[in-house]
């Protein structure tokens, strides 16, 4: 039992040397410090220059009342930076060390309550109730994301560094003056599904959509009328026959007023059989 006992005061002893001295052998790495460039699970690392993190939150429009998620948070300087503008924010990342680093940040920065850090696969991890999404992927991780993030809510923004979606395009691009490497944001506005055929009191819309484009046929009296328009979250605004209608989509349901002061209502009937995931392309 002394012998025992022996050993383990010398092993509580060599820890706290170890701490001492930097840490203990299982415990967080206090100094790690990230170079630009390493590796990482799916990207290396590259951290975005502050002045486009500003940029990418002001195209988003984040205030206090939204949840942000930056998938591959790095050292946490996008998730800090929305809390300080009041957000409840959320930092996905594979690297231990970078989401240690990112919560010492947070908590040096004051805004732990709201900025938090995860060590989870962005491809596994569920971020479908956050309003604003965050990302500095490469294009074929962020087409790999895409099905997943068409289906989320309505009106979520998701804001890019650098790169597209393929042949998603953007509702509005930014691009940073001077020579930073990476100075340009991209961000889309998640659209309502509008896909298929929909009721218009004794006639009917028949919208083909493209992500947040849209074309299609209006019929009223038994006149086909072409329409193109767009939309932008849940409101949906097209030209049809040189009427310009607005509406707000919700579920099965559009209701909206057109440019001569009527109002109108359409419910969907006959969604077009298409692949969930990808629906809207």
């Amino acid at each position: 039992m002394k012998q025992f006992s022996y050993i383990r005061r010398f092993a509580v002893a060599l820890c706290l040397l170890l701490v001492t001295a930097g840490g203990c052998v299982y415990g967080p790495k206090d100094n790690y410090t990230p170079k630009v460039g390493q590796d990482g699970k799916n990207v290396i690392w590259m951290p975005t220059p502050q002045e486009l993190v500003d940029v990418m939150l002001n195209m988003a429009k984040v205030t206090s009342s939204d949840y942000v998620i930056d998938l591959g948070s790095g050292d946490g300087r996008i998730v800090i930076t929305a809390a300080k503008r009041g957000a409840t924010a959320l930092g996905i990342e594979y690297n231990p060390d970078l989401v240690e680093l990112a919560r010492r940040i947070a908590i040096e920065e004051e805004v732990a309550a709201r900025a938090t850090f995860e060590k989870a696969d962005i491809f596994e991890r569920d971020f479908s109730n956050a309003t604003v999404v965050t990302m500095f992927l490469l294009g074929e991780l962020n087409l790999k994301l895409r099905p997943k993030i068409l289906n989320m809510k309505p009106g979520t923004r998701i804001v890019s560094n650098h790169f597209g979606m393929a042949d998603w395009q953007p509702d509005q691009v930014t691009a940073l003056e001077g020579d930073l490497p990476w100075h340009t944001a991209l961000l889309w506005i998640v659209p309502a599904k509008v896909d298929g055929t929909w009721q218009l009191g004794s006639g009917q819309i028949s919208f083909i959509q493209h992500f947040q484009n849209i074309t299609g046929t209006l019929t009223i009296r038994g006149k086909d009328v072409e329409l193109s328009g767009k939309l932008s979250g849940d409101k949906i605004s097209f030209n049809a026959g040189g009427r310009e209608y607005t509406g707000t989509v919700s579920g099965n349901t559009i209701s909206g007023t057109h440019d001569r002061g009527g109002s109108w209502k359409a419910i969907r009937f006959c969604p077009r059989r298409i692949s969930g995931s990808e629906r809207l392309h």
